[in-house]
């Protein structure tokens, strides 16, 4: 059917000339084109913000910070909105444009220009274009939008109603709850991954990621795995006069001091050397070690640090004590034990690294330093089990015996050899991982040039 440049069109008693119809149907498709980069920039805008930033524009008092908020507290009727509205743009002006276009072609040849012509402009100015902006400028955008967003859930209720009641369905058919639609909060992986990227782009620098890093490891974390074992212990017995707990605490550089009873197993509480001192030189009457002598908490070995950190603050302890599932004690836990695992390793006068690099394959650890820590500084994997933790407890493991100086043990690619041993304990370890050869680069036959 052929149409002319010339013919009218009767709408309502008014008489339209075919320029008439096609600048009106440009300009419908103009503001239809409008209406789909509205829907589809709201829909990342709301999308992309999290939770925390909604309630803190709340808290901020941001213009239309609550409308926000309304709208993301139905993260699925909010999608099926913009959905519903997205999609009836879309196929409005694909139909206005087949229309107009058939005014002056055939058919088939409307349909088709129609169809490239329209997703390209819906495309370039209804998708890419507002989806990028809206991306640049989440919170502002999401902050106009809300409230135009809102009235388009008025106009179209009854579709909304329908949709969303349809959409449920077909989610309890299929198994789908519909609730991951949005999360509210980053997970913990997210934000390890996004401190990984940091550091890689330079945004973070190697410490602060460590420093990160441990932090999320301190929930992790038990109390065997930073405490001071008993060996190394400095302990003082109840009966022990003042000025000799006085030349311990000096000769061991210590601030605190367990006192026990009869053996270590029974510890009774800690004694600080401001404590001794004051009593020694101003102190009036004759009192003895246990009158200066606080109580202090017994933890077993498996408690989590963050708990214990909680506990020793509330209690305003410096030093616990650490037991086993028998009452045994097994070693202290100092409150520098805990900042240190946040921190690093905070060391003293005549202290040396626990992990010393020697070059890139090798390092000098001590032997109370935990596995994980000799992965990450050599990035190998060494396992860890359940009797033990440390680089001397993995030594002993494999020998299956006493090891001596100067012996080497060897783990696939990784060559570990004590270098001292004091009594029965491994001090320190030299521990080297098999470099990684590059291939040569091929050799270049300069006859053949």
């Amino acid at each position: 059917m052929e149409f002319s440049l010339l013919a009218q069109t009767d709408v309502l008693g008014v008489e339209l000339t075919t320029g008439t119809v096609t600048a009106l149907g440009i300009v419908t498709i103009v503001a239809l084109i409008g209406l789909s980069a509205f829907f589809s920039s709201s829909e990342i805008a709301l999308f992309s913000l999290a939770q925390h930033r909604v309630e803190a524009m709340v808290e901020e008092d941001l213009s239309g910070a609550e409308m926000v908020q309304s709208l993301k507290e139905d993260p699925h009727r909010l999608l099926v909105t913009i959905l519903v509205g997205n999609n009836i743009v879309n196929i409005a002006m694909s139909a206005i444009a087949t229309g107009l276009l058939g005014i002056y072609f055939g058919g088939a040849v409307a349909v088709a220009i129609s169809t490239f012509g329209i997703t390209a402009l819906v495309l370039l100015f209804g998708e890419s274009g507002p989806k990028s902006y809206a991306v640049e400028h989440t919170e502002s955008w999401a902050r106009r939008v809300a409230r135009p967003l809102k009235l388009a859930e008025y106009l179209m209720y009854p579709l909304i109603v329908v949709f969303d009641y349809l959409t449920r369905q077909i989610n309890r058919l299929t198994g789908s709850t519909g609730g991951a639609i949005e999360t509210p909060y980053v997970t913990r992986d997210e934000i390890q991954d996004m401190l990984e990227t940091g550091e890689r782009e330079g945004v973070i620098e190697e410490d602060e990621h460590e420093m990160l890093q441990r932090i999320f490891r301190f929930t992790d974390t038990i109390a065997k795995e930073v405490m001071t074992p008993r060996l190394d212990m400095t302990a003082v017995s109840i009966e022990t006069p003042i000025e000799e707990a006085i030349e311990t605490c000096v000769h061991s550089g210590h601030e605190r001091l367990p006192v026990y009873e009869g053996n270590l197993d029974n510890v009774i509480g800690i004694v600080t050397i401001r404590d001794l001192v004051r009593q020694s030189q101003y102190g009036e009457g004759d009192l003895s070690l246990s009158d200066l002598t606080t109580p202090t908490l017994h933890v077993p070995e498996s408690k989590n640090v963050d708990e214990l950190l909680t506990e020793m603050r509330e209690d305003r302890l410096k030093m616990v004590i650490v037991i086993d599932e028998f009452g045994t004690t097994e070693g202290l836990v100092t409150m520098e034990d805990l900042v240190e695992e946040v921190v690093g390793e905070i060391l003293e006068g005549g202290e040396t690294e626990p992990i010393e690099h020697v070059d890139g394959t090798t390092v000098v650890v001590r032997g109370e330093v935990n596995i994980d820590e000799v992965n990450e500084a050599l990035e190998i994997e060494l396992p860890e089990g359940e009797e033990f933790e440390t680089i001397a407890g993995f030594i002993f493991n494999r020998a299956g015996r006493l090891v001596e100086e100067g012996e080497t043990i060897s783990y696939d690619s990784v060559e570990i050899t004590v270098e001292t041993v004091e009594n029965t304990r491994i001090m320190k370890a030299r521990i080297e991982k098999e470099a990684i050869e590059e291939p040569d680069a091929p050799e270049i036959d300069q006859e053949a040039e």
